[in-house]
């Protein structure tokens, strides 16, 4: 039977759950440790434990608060744990998300909307080149100009460079704790002393680290202050579903006081199924999630969050060691955990055939561009895999030392070409071309690995933007040999 459009009769239900399981097949193997971000996973019990809080209100719905008064209640205790965390004042506020691109969105909608109401007409915001995907997202959503500040050489956000980039259309300035492609905490105070000086709201975008840095400096780990204790920070955003262990998708952002967050909100009052009110991007809000974020909330506590941050960074501290001790290989930047990037110090290493190495050993390897790199996210369900890990990155290092035809094929190919060809909007182009054919009614999944090695290295299987992108920029060069 097809599954491939809505079936003319229904089918039994153990059936249904049976295929359901079925489709996963060729998922990551998370649950053995082979994925190193997406999905925070600890064991089938808090998995069952987190399913159980879900279901209990998997029908209920955030849409308005005044109707299903239990959700209210989550999130307002949930709310109110998290500006406890982060160092707020009682009169820290806030939302639950249904992630952090939700919770992003939202912060650039706020200051937006915020300097609208003093007259700003050309919305700017200061960004660094790491700040993660979605602030671009909400610039390219709610026509907010970016400019980017540039990286130190530690990769954090040049704070000394601040100054010059702010002006009466700056309506907001972001800080990383931490930035998602290296680790690395960018530096708070001082982008807080200087956005405070000219009157700017400062966020910090801790969605990976919100539910981890607390504990590891609860547990005396050295970090930089990064949270309300700074003066500057107008707001932070930090996900429940990352190293909370909260089921997907679950996220927070919090305003230093309610003016601030008003103008996050959207009311219409005209609309003749009544007047209408939404404090986030979301109508429907999912009871589940709600639930689940305040379970996890509930059953670690500051004491079983302490103790999953302590193991986490003896992964984290074990694969920093293990990768500074192989000569070909160079940490990026200087994360302070939980995540970090390395990249390649060897000329005859290309760190994206490690990549595709890892990948064959069973490993599912982050890419990263700008420099080049490979990417981890760790987890205390890492500590059991370290030394596997560990191994067998020696391995794929000493197997494409010893082979560099590999960084030719698969897609070491495909990474290395997508990173250094100059002109970034053809890239955008070919990749949106063939990002969108997968969104077609049945349209298939583009696998960016499936290309082997052929003579001239940029050979593929049915990889239609390594061709696409090889040709043109093959065309290009010589193009421009055959006019000097």
């Amino acid at each position: 039977m097809s599954t491939t459009a809505l079936p003319d009769q229904g089918r039994p239900s153990a059936e249904v759950l049976a295929e359901l399981q079925r489709f996963g097949v060729d998922d990551p193997r998370y649950k053995e440790g082979r994925l190193w971000s997406l999905v925070y996973y600890l064991d089938e019990d808090h998995a069952g434990f987190q399913a159980q809080a879900y279901e209990a209100y998997s029908s209920a719905n955030g849409l308005n608060p005044t109707a299903f008064k239990s959700l209210k209640r989550f999130e307002s205790e949930i709310i109110a744990g998290v500006a406890d965390m982060l160092h707020g004042s009682p009169d820290v506020c806030g939302v639950v998300t249904s992630g952090g691109t939700e919770s992003c969105l939202l912060a650039v909608k706020t200051y937006r909307d915020l300097a609208r109401s003093r007259g700003v007409t050309r919305p700017e915001m200061v960004l660094p080149p790491t700040a993660h995907v979605a602030w671009f997202k909400a610039s390219e959503y709610f026509g907010v100009k970016v400019r980017l500040l540039p990286l130190d050489g530690k990769l954090r956000a040049d704070a000394t460079r601040l100054p010059r980039l702010l002006n009466r259309n700056t309506v907001m300035v972001l800080g990383s704790a931490p930035e998602y492609p290296h680790g690395s905490i960018d530096p708070i105070e001082e982008l807080g002393a200087v956005a405070a000086r000219h009157g700017v709201p400062l966020h910090v975008d801790a969605c990976v680290g919100g539910f981890i840095l607390p504990f590891m400096e609860m547990n005396g780990h050295p970090l930089p202050l990064w949270d309300y204790r700074v003066p500057g920070v107008t707001s932070i955003s930090a996900d429940i579903h990352k190293y909370g262990f909260a089921a997907k998708g679950a996220s927070t952002i919090t305003y230093r006081n309610l003016d601030y967050l008003r103008h996050q909100m959207f009311v219409y009052e005209d609309w003749p199924g009544g007047v209408f009110a939404s404090p986030a991007l979301l109508g429907t809000r999912p009871g589940g999630a709600y639930a689940a974020a305040w379970a996890a909330m509930q059953h670690f506590g500051k004491s079983g969050y302490r103790d999953l941050a302590r193991r986490t960074m003896q992964a984290f501290d074990a694969i920093r060691r293990g990768i500074e001790g192989m000569p070909a290989l160079h940490i990026l930047g200087e994360p302070s955990g939980p995540l970090l990037g390395y990249g390649s110090r060897d000329p005859d290493v290309n760190i994206f055939a490690v990549g595709d190495q890892m990948d064959a050993r069973g490993w599912n390897i982050n890419r990263l561009q700008r420099p080049d790199g490979l990417h981890a996210m760790i987890t205390a369900g890492h500590l059991a895999v370290v030394d596997d890990y560990l191994r067998d990155l020696q391995d794929a290092v000493a197997a494409v030392k010893a082979d560099p035809a590999l960084a030719r094929s698969g897609s070491a190919a495909t990474y290395g070409l997508m990173s250094h060809v100059p002109l970034r909007g053809m890239v955008r182009s070919k990749v949106l071309d063939l990002f969108a054919q997968m969104y077609r009614a049945g349209g298939q999944g583009v696998d960016l690995h499936a290309a082997p090695a052929a003579a001239d290295g940029l050979g593929s299987r049915g990889n239609a933007l390594v061709q696409r992108l090889a040709q043109w920029y093959v065309q290009r060069r010589q193009r421009r040999q055959g006019r000097r």
